[in-house]
């Protein structure tokens, strides 16, 4: 499997969400799959998740995963010529190196499909 990295810039701006937090996006992978097209990772920081402190419920976190996907991941996927098969959305409340188990870090994923009717929440 083959992935095309980038780091989102140092100074990367805070996005906000529905759920009144600030997420920044930090890095967005490229991974080819086996079978099927490419799969896109979009990977943000937010720390309002935490399970120690945070005030975020999961529920919330999914709402604004879906706003992300919208407002965020399919203009940039537009503006690169991006067409992946899946799109996958998660929010940390801490850094945590892709791949990489930090059992004390606080993580949300959700799965979409990308098309010409916006992001289809799918099962992940």
């Amino acid at each position: 499997m083959a992935v095309a990295q980038s780091e989102a810039q140092s100074a990367a701006q805070p996005v906000a969400v529905p759920s009144g937090q600030q997420v920044t996006l930090t890095q967005v992978l490229i991974e080819e799959q086996s079978t099927g097209g490419p799969l896109a990772r979009f990977r943000f920081l937010a720390p309002r998740i935490a399970e120690s402190g945070g005030d975020i419920a999961p529920d919330q976190a999914a709402a604004d995963m879906d706003h992300l996907c919208k407002a965020l991941v399919l203009p940039y996927l537009a503006q690169y010529a991006l067409e992946p098969d899946r799109v996958v959305i998660s929010l940390s409340d801490r850094e945590v190196p892709f791949g990489k188990s930090v059992p004390e870090a606080t993580q949300f994923f959700e799965a979409y499909r990308p098309g010409p009717q916006g992001c289809v929440w799918e099962e992940f």
